[in-house]
């Protein structure tokens, strides 16, 4: 029977619609949930209740518990019936049920039961999942089932149908752990197979070259059909052979066979140094490729637990040996030696259980058997064995590299960013600040907030002894909470000197937590000489009367925190999980292989490149494997993501992993970023499969390089139509960020200290992703000036309102008659327009549908990349490059940094003029009025009361039809000189005459 329950605090409701004759409602809530049903007390005449009662549901089965969902309905009582009016309802998923440590109180919005239900207000509830064996439940392992009563106070009954056996519901099996409440992907019905494709009619690859605007070819994506798992890519639909494809493979990669070796163990091993021990370890060898276990000390039973794979397609040999020697300083010593036969090494395909290790007896040189044993598990299989991940592999790893340290930079893994949170700190106010050397001096106090490397500080008060802030503080945190909140407040005594008055220390896990925008309550926390003091429980208690301080803090989980770059989000949901909204569908990758890949060191004599592939979403980042001394090297790693937005952008990017040596080759302190690519979902169609060649551009200071190219394969499957096209209508962001905004600047100062949090999480991992890395993929740097990108989003303004251009030149085309049968057509439709006015819209949006159902055939058949014109980054010269790479602060030379000043102060002259004129045009327009001129307002103001006059009198029609005529009249009856009415708008006044 499982521990497992479900807790409920019904908390309170407020808005409650008034039910009964006298305007008033006596609520009570019924929890519904697992075949339970729970009920609250009533409370009379009461629209806004308060309850605090808690419950807990028996979880029957916590594999499916994300499944399930719980309801509260609430009811009024009405007495002397057995009516209970319907007051709203509220639906929780199971994905939102979190642990109690993270459960935090939320008012959720009553919904209608139907469409003819009546519903406002709102329910608070507290909902959260508990293992505490101490708390007891009102229901039984059997449980008989009856109805509650609203009339009998206080009841809390359950209803469990007779029809549901708790006893067969308790011994399904389990399949998922309780917190993986999230629902996974059966991977058996989206993975269809391996290389059938080959056992059929060869099919040779096709390369279509996108010829967009993404520049010239070398530049361009271009798409393949490459053979994967579940057959031949052909135009984004899987094209399979005649073999049903293998279960338990990955489809989006291709299929390719290993060698794997795991060696666990070794007993019995003699004694080779004088000291009577041995220091063992492990050399696999098959061919030229050879992989070496880590040593242990004086160990005669070692343990080692490494797996190392061999891709079959680069073997030169039948025979696999395992020769396990004595470390030596001169040279090592033999002890024994296994030798296999590949013929004779079974296969392994998952879902099979893992292959169990056996024992075999160790050879001389002689091949006599002795005593010492060694356990081994040798067999073939593919990259969807569960070794996967831990194996060394034999194109990451030369003889040499023996080290734990390199072999665990060369690995593939799987990290979680740290889940982040807003903290919001009040400083209200203090009382009794005394300064300690001078009691009689008035302060002028301020306060210092810290948390980790993030410190602010408040305005200085002025000269008082009960100072007043009343100011907020943001500050970003990450769990677990591993620091505490600081607050040092201090004497401005003078300019230069600040003396401390007391210190006060809150951690960070007694600080509550909040959904919305209602108010959180605030504190008085005395101060202390110390912060060793301040964490002293004991002297915390004891009642003083000293200095203190009013302070207000909370945890946001309604915000969503921002760590990377607003325009390439991966992740928009809020931070508090209950928040959270079921996903819309699953994202997968396949990272198959790179080719022509320059060389970024040399190694032998020779240039190569150490590569790996890390990709992004959401809270999830991959890093693929290591394969060194290879320019065009094979991932074939496949990874999946769910996805709760369309909206978001998944990055992937190339590095050339410099922290390992090998070889003769040295390793630099930093990974060398190759290439870039961004695919937006939105752009992804669902279902399809893109398989696509990447070109791997870098913006260097010598200029565009391209470093080769990556080829994936990506799918986008949508699980729920209605919930994605949903999103559309929904906010981008969360609730928070529009009920209590934050300003821009304070975002950005936000943004900073979330990406550095997580450098420093993602950092402590191992392999660790280190901070080029990680600045890299959230693009970081984007917000700094760039002459470069300043001109392309200049030209990408110029692009956006060039249709409204282009409209205004054909307008004038038609009023200079310059296609008389073009004008007169504009003619009679204008006529038509202006008669019957009522078509104008459906006009206009008629045109709209019938221009996009036109652009349909020209629609991009892939994702877009990197656009080298659109981002001028094929023009540009040297300079701007080193300017756009220089540090900040620069450390350039002092002539360098005068030419660089003098032309932004160009750039920027050009910019104050053009909005010098714009304000001085929107002044004119409010000089009409304003009698600034005199003689021009009461030229306006005439003229407009003559217009009016005559436009009682005339028809609007006849106004419209007229000015329309007038507008495109004949270039006979047209002026060459400026109108009457453009003459007297330029003569009004502006406000420049008063400027400086």
């Amino acid at each position: 029977m499982s521990n497992i329950k479900l807790g409920v605090e019904v908390i309170s409701a407020h808005g409650l619609f008034q039910a009964d004759k006298q305007n008033s409602s006596s609520p009570f809530v019924e929890l519904k949930f697992d075949n339970q049903i729970f009920r609250t007390t009533t409370k009379h005449n009461d629209p806004n209740p308060v309850w605090h009662e808690c419950f807990y549901f028996l979880v029957s089965d916590p594999s499916f518990l994300s499944t399930r969902t719980l309801e509260a309905h609430v009811y009024s009582y009405q007495d002397g019936t057995d009516a209970k009016p319907f007051l709203g309802k509220v639906r929780v998923n199971g994905t939102s049920f979190v642990p109690h440590s993270e459960a935090a109180p939320f008012n959720y919005p009553l919904e209608k039961r139907s469409v003819f239900s009546r519903a406002r207000g709102e329910l608070g509830l507290r909902v959260f999942i508990t293992e505490d064996p101490s708390i007891t439940l009102s229901v039984p392992e059997s449980p008989r089932a009856y109805i509650p009563s609203p009339r009998n106070e206080p009841v809390r009954s359950a209803l469990i149908t007779a029809d549901v056996d708790y006893r067969t519901e308790l011994k399904k099996p389990k399949t998922r752990t309780l917190y993986n409440v999230t629902p996974s992907v059966n991977q058996q019905q989206m993975n269809y197979g391996m290389n059938e494709m080959r056992a059929a009619a060869p099919m040779p690859p096709r390369v279509v070259q996108y010829n967009g605007p993404a520049g010239p070819s070398d530049f361009s994506v271009k798409e393949t059909s490459p053979f994967l798992g579940g057959g031949q890519i052909i135009g984004g639909r899987v094209v399979r052979g005649t073999q049903r494809p293998a279960s338990g493979t990955y489809d989006l990669v291709e299929e390719m066979r290993f060698l794997f070796v795991r060696v666990v163990k070794a007993r019995d091993l003699p004694d080779r140094d004088l000291t009577g021990s041995v220091d063992p370890f492990v050399e696999v060898k098959i061919g030229n490729f050879s992989g070496v276990t880590r040593h242990l000390d004086k160990n005669s039973d070692p343990e080692w637990n490494q797996v190392f794979a061999f891709a079959k397609e680069n073997l030169q040999s039948n025979v696999l040996e395992i020769v396990v020697k004595d470390k030596d300083l001169v040279l090592d010593d033999y002890v024994g030696t296994v030798r296999f036969d590949l013929h004779e090494v079974r296969s392994r395909v998952p879902p099979d259980s893992p292959l169990a290790p056996e024992w075999y007896r160790l050879e001389n040189k002689r091949g006599e058997k002795k005593k010492a044993e060694i356990m081994l598990a040798v067999w073939e299989g593919t990259q969807a064995d569960e070794a996967f991940s831990d194996a060394v592999f034999s194109d990451s790893l030369t003889s040499s590299d023996s080290s734990d340290i390199i072999s665990a930079n060369l690995r593939s893994k799987v990290y979680h960013s740290p889940r982040l949170w807003y903290l919001r700190v009040r400083i209200i106010e203090a009382q009794d600040v005394i300064i300690v050397s001078d009691k009689s001096r008035l302060p002028e106090a301020f306060v210092r907030i810290q948390i980790g490397n993030q410190m602010l500080k408040t305005r200085v008060s002025q000269r008082t002894f009960h100072p007043t802030w009343d100011q907020e503080f943001m500050f970003v945190v990450a769990e677990p909470f591993e620091e505490n909140l600081v607050l040092s407040v201090e004497d401005h005594s003078e300019p230069n000197r600040d003396e401390p008055v007391g210190k006060a220390v809150i951690p960070l896990a007694a600080i509550e937590k909040r959904m919305d925008d209602k108010k959180f309550r605030s504190r008085w926390f005395h101060l202390e000489d110390s912060i060793s003091d301040a964490m002293d429980e004991d002297k915390a208690k004891k009642v003083k009367f000293a200095t203190r301080i009013h302070v207000a803090a909370a945890f946001e989980g309604g915000y969503h925190v921002f760590d990377e770059s607003t325009y390439y989000s991966s992740d928009l949901r809020p931070t508090a999980k209950p928040l959270w909204k079921p996903a819309i569908g699953v994202l997968e990758l396949g990272i198959l292989n790179a080719n022509g890949l320059h060389p970024a060191k040399t190694r032998d004599g020779k240039g190569v490149s150490d590569t790996y592939v890390v990709a992004k979403y959401g809270h999830k980042w991959v890093r693929s494997r290591t394969v060194i001394n290879s320019l065009s090297p094979k991932y074939n790693e496949q990874y999946t993501w769910e996805v709760f937005d369309p909206a978001t952008v998944l990055t992937i990017c190339v590095f050339d992993n410099g922290h390992f040596a090998a070889g003769n080759g040295g390793g630099n302190n930093r990974d060398q970023t190759i290439g870039k690519v961004r695919i937006r979902l939105s752009t992804l169609q669902s279902g399809r499969v893109y398989t696509n060649a990447y070109p791997l551009l870098v913006l260097q200071p010598s200029g565009l390089k391209k470093r080769g190219e990556l080829h994936l394969a990506v799918r986008f499957t949508c699980t729920s139509v209605s919930n994605m096209l949903m999103k559309y209508t929904k906010p981008l962001l969360p609730k928070m960020h529009y009920t209590q905004p934050l300003s821009v600047n304070l975002q950005e100062m936000l943004r900073v200290q979330a990406l550095n949090i997580m450098v420093a999480r993602l950092g402590r991992s191992e392999p660790p992703l280190r901070r080029e890395v990680v600045e890299y993929m959230t693009d970081a740097k984007t917000h700094l000036f760039s002459m470069r990108r300043s001109k392309a989003n200049f030209y990408r303004f110029t692009a956006v309102f060039s249709g409204v251009m282009s409209v205004w030149k054909w307008m004038g085309e038609v009023c200079s008659w310059r296609t008389p049968v073009t004008t007169a057509l504009v003619h009679v439709l204008y006529t038509m327009l202006v008669m019957f006015p009522e078509m104008i819209l459906p006009t206009v949006f008629l045109y709209m549908a019938v221009i996009g159902l036109w652009n349909y055939r020209f629609r991009p058949r892939f994702p877009p990349h990197m656009d080298t014109k659109l981002s001028y980054a094929e023009s540009v010269s040297a300079d701007e490059l080193d300017e756009e790479f220089d540090i900040f602060p620069t450390m350039k030379a002092p002539d360098i940094v005068k030419m660089r000043y003098d032309r932004l102060r160009i750039v920027a002259g050009k910019i104050q003029s053009v909005a010098g004129d714009i304000a001085a045009q929107g002044e004119r327009v409010q000089a009409l009025l304003s009698w600034r001129d005199p003689r021009a307002t009461s030229i306006f103001v005439t003229f407009c009361l003559i217009i009016a006059m005559a436009l009682y009198i005339t028809p609007f029609k006849l106004f419209a039809l007229l000015s329309g005529y007038y507008f495109m009249r004949h270039p006979r009856l047209r002026h060459r000189i400026p109108s009457a009415p453009l003459n007297f708008f330029r003569r009004l006044p502006a406000m420049t005459d008063s400027m400086l």
